[in-house]
């Protein structure tokens, strides 16, 4: 138990994370780009998180003496990984019909907030939702994602307890 507490409190926690993400975003790049299966309007607020996650873990990294942003931080990448779990299940039961939705080719972020503008690369939308491809084991995009949410809020929620113990006497 001290083993995991200790590793959920130190550096380690947040260069699991930056690997995490960094890997999602560059194999959701390489389905875009080599294998031509373009980004939906959900695909990219995905992408949002994943780098919303990035920059928090990178802010982490840099600053691993300040507990406040350490433990501020396990709280962020739990609402991070909240959102992206919700985004998630949302592109798998579209693909499903589990709930009746369309998408659009526009992005609902506000204007002052346009990243398919200033990283079109990145965070441009190609088509509307309703299907991911299959990634392995049968398994598609959709259904990996929402797996990877779930170990994701557990992880996160966990790492923001452990940081909370930690600092009770």
């Amino acid at each position: 138990m001290k083993f995991i507490l200790q590793f959920l409190n130190s550096r380690i926690y947040w260069l699991v994370l930056l690997i995490g993400a960094v890997t999602a975003e560059a194999v959701a790049l390489y389905y875009q780009y080599a294998l031509d299966y373009g980004p939906c309007v959900l695909c990219i607020h995905i992408r949002l998180w994943l780098f919303a996650l990035i920059l928090l873990a990178i802010a982490a990294l840099l600053l691993p003496r300040c507990q406040k942003v350490q433990t501020g931080g396990r709280c962020l990448a739990l609402l991070i990984a909240l959102g992206f779990t919700e985004r998630s299940w949302r592109t798998l039961a579209i693909e499903r019909y589990w709930i009746e939705s369309s998408c659009s080719l526009e992005s609902g972020l506000p204007t002052w907030f346009a990243p398919d503008k200033w990283w079109p690369w990145m965070f441009e939308i190609w088509e509307s939702c309703g299907y991911t491809p299959e990634m392995v084991a049968g398994f598609t995009m959709a259904e990996l994602l929402l797996a990877s949410g779930v170990f994701f809020i557990i992880f996160s929620a966990t790492a923001f307890a452990a940081s909370v113990v930690r600092k009770t006497p």
